[in-house]
């Protein structure tokens, strides 16, 4: 079995040089999941004329980038998203592009509203996944429409102002509704697929 990281990874003392973050792969189009917290935990977006600043950035951004939105849920201190990423000279690249241009606009706008300085990085790097087979899809579509409720901060997800768990169930049938709610929101696979 090949070793996770190669053995010139290792230092002179023999310890392995972790990587500081999951590798990102992303060299194609498709449908993405993506996770990013604040730096420790931090709650950035507690104002709720931040969180609508944010919401209305990460639907220009994303516009821009010509990506097609399924689901998002934007909390005070993360945020997840789906997105169908266009084929392109970039593909999936974007999403490292997008997230980048969003944590820097977040920081900036928060240097700004709180008069500080200096602050180059408020948010941890991302967690992405390219999502293959349906049923994954269709987990991780109800776990970000059921976000705030996992965190409770609503009872349920369409109340939440910064989900697209409300223009979801104006826009499918009862039946459809339904299909998605019968995924457990509080149990993702831990490989696509399963």
């Amino acid at each position: 079995m090949e070793p996770l990281i190669p053995s010139d990874s290792e230092s002179r003392n023999g310890a392995r040089n972790w990587p500081h973050a999951p590798p990102h792969n992303l060299d194609s189009a498709g449908i993405y999941f993506l996770t990013s917290r604040a730096k420790d935990g931090k709650h950035l977006l507690t104002d709720d004329s931040m969180k609508d600043w944010f919401q209305e950035t990460f639907f220009q951004l994303a516009e821009d980038f010509g990506w097609k939105l399924a689901a998002w849920a934007i909390l005070s201190n993360h945020y997840h998203f789906i997105a169908n990423i266009p084929p392109g000279p970039d593909g999936g690249n974007s999403v490292r592009k997008l997230v980048t241009k969003l944590h820097s606009f977040t920081t900036k706008e928060l240097n700004l509203r709180e008069g500080m300085s200096g602050r180059t990085r408020l948010w941890h790097n991302f967690r992405e996944m390219r999502i293959l087979h349906p049923r994954s899809y269709l987990a991780r579509l109800h776990y970000v429409h059921q976000n705030a409720v996992h965190h409770k901060l609503v009872n349920v997800g369409s109340d939440w102002k910064w989900c697209s768990a409300a223009a979801f169930r104006k826009e499918v049938t009862p039946a459809w509704l339904k299909t998605i709610a019968s995924f457990r929101h509080d149990q993702i696979a831990e490989k696509d697929g399963e």
